[in-house]
């Protein structure tokens, strides 16, 4: 049985931010709000709709065996670790992030450190030579690595399917196009279309295929949504390139947990794994210095030791200036109205400044009680008590909430020589090392009264 297509081309109009359709050309995307982005695509139409004869019948799930996939390990730990013990054949993964912040670097290290793997890197990027180059740079030992400069997918599926890799790595999946379609490489429909052919041919050979995508200056992976759909693992390579670390976290993963992070030292040579990270994000201050506060943010199942710093201005303009780095603006401006509402300390005519030392961003609400400890250090210009930490969530009628894994994270503040920690005074402590004192505080007004009692 077969359906009869039109044979005429259709043209379409697809937002190259969200991928959004459109019957017509507009301004404005009115599902993401980008302006200019909306751009036109033209479908083939295909010869004809064929539908098989035979037809395979659901399969009871009861009867089904669990595949035994063995994942394969990219010889780095920081990597694993993220991933959930490496990787599936038959898996795609995208990694993404900003320009220059690391991600050929990590591909071609993974390549290198998969042991007696048949890798093929697909560069529209970087020619053969430079790849070369910068194998050497990273002092990569390059015998089971094949590069080529191919842009053109049935180019790359062909040599897949004759020469057999075992790794396949794009570089990047917004530069290879198809040339079945007519639209320029990156638009919505050849990054789908490639994605797509890509997976397809990936489980099928059994292949580990890892596709390197751009993200947009608003932080979102460029190229249309079904991109992160289609893929089984999507990984965000971050961190300033100012800044000498990078922070590899995980979006989406079919295959466990989404919930580690990898942190890695960028040097000439490569990245680098940091087995103890705690130290890149707590600078050598003075130690009589206001407005500096230390906590432990649980980054995935992993307790990070924080500073936070907050200065405090008398401001000289009609509206006070709120900047915050490292921590949502929304999540500051809600701190600070407590301030305001529950303990009665005036901010309204200060310029408050917040800083995560070392650029990491926090989304963890137990560092909130550091954050006010900050800001009311600054305010008073009275520095905190030395080697103290503060963990708890402070709520919008001035209490402090408990927080997960508290034990963790104050075993974490021992092992790095901190002698108190400032608590939630409901929190239920049960593993902890007896060479701490331990401050339990219910509300903000309480933690002022404590802190001015030091």
């Amino acid at each position: 049985m077969s359906v009869k297509a039109k044979s005429k081309d259709k043209t379409i109009f697809v937002c190259s931010e969200c991928g959004a359709k459109y019957h017509k050309w507009v301004g404005k995307c009115s599902e993401c709000g980008a302006w200019n982005s909306v751009v036109e695509e033209v479908i083939p139409s295909a010869k004809s709709l064929s539908v098989s004869k035979s037809v395979t019948p659901p399969l009871k799930i009861d009867h089904l065996e669990p595949p035994r996939s063995i994942k394969v390990s990219t010889g780095i730990e920081e990597i694993d670790r993220v991933i959930g013990g490496g990787f599936l054949k038959g898996s795609v993964t995208l990694i993404s992030g900003n320009p220059g912040i690391g991600k050929s670097t990590i591909a071609l290290q993974i390549a290198n450190s998969i042991h007696n793997k048949k890798v093929f890197y697909f560069s529209a990027e970087e020619s053969p030579e430079q790849l070369k180059i910068r194998a050497e740079r990273l002092k990569l030992s390059t015998s089971s690595l094949y590069v080529s400069e191919e842009l053109l997918l049935e180019n790359i599926v062909h040599i897949v399917e004759n020469q057999s890799p075992e790794i396949v790595i794009i570089d990047s999946i917004q530069t290879i196009y198809s040339g079945q379609f007519d639209s320029l490489p990156g638009g919505v429909l050849q990054v789908r279309e490639c994605a797509l052919k890509l997976l397809n041919i990936t489980k099928a050979r059994g292949l580990i295929t890892l596709l390197i995508g751009h993200i947009t200056k608003e932080g979102a992976i460029a190229g249309p949504k079904v991109l992160e759909h289609l893929v089984d693992t999507v990984l965000l390579l971050e961190g300033d390139q100012n800044n000498f670390f990078r922070i590899l976290r995980c979006l989406k993963n079919r295959f466990g947990t989404t919930k580690e992070i990898g942190i890695f030292e960028m040097r000439e040579d490569g990245l680098h794994p940091v087995k103890d990270p705690s130290y890149l994000f707590i600078s050598k201050k003075k130690k009589h210095a206001s407005g500096s506060s230390i906590t432990v943010s649980m980054e995935g199942i992993r307790p990070l030791l924080v500073e936070i710093q907050a200065l405090t201005a008398k401001s000289i303009y009609s509206t006070p200036q709120r900047n915050s780095n490292g921590i949502d603006y929304r999540r500051l401006t809600m701190l600070l109205a407590v301030l305001e509402k529950r303990a009665g300390i005036s901010l309204s005519t200060f310029d408050i400044f917040v800083n995560v030392v070392g650029g990491l961003k926090l989304h963890d609400p137990a560092t909130d009680l550091a954050v006010i400890s900050a800001i009311l250090s600054s305010y008073h210009n009275r520095p905190l008590p030395s080697e103290t930490a503060f963990i708890g969530e402070v709520g919008l009628v001035g209490e402090i909430r408990p927080v997960r894994y508290i034990d963790t994270r104050i075993n974490e503040a021992v092992k790095l020589g901190f002698k108190k920690v400032y608590v939630p005074s409901i929190s239920e402590l049960k593993t902890i090392r007896s060479e701490i004192r331990i401050i339990k505080v219910e509300s903000v007004n309480q933690l002022i009264e404590k802190l001015s009692q030091q």
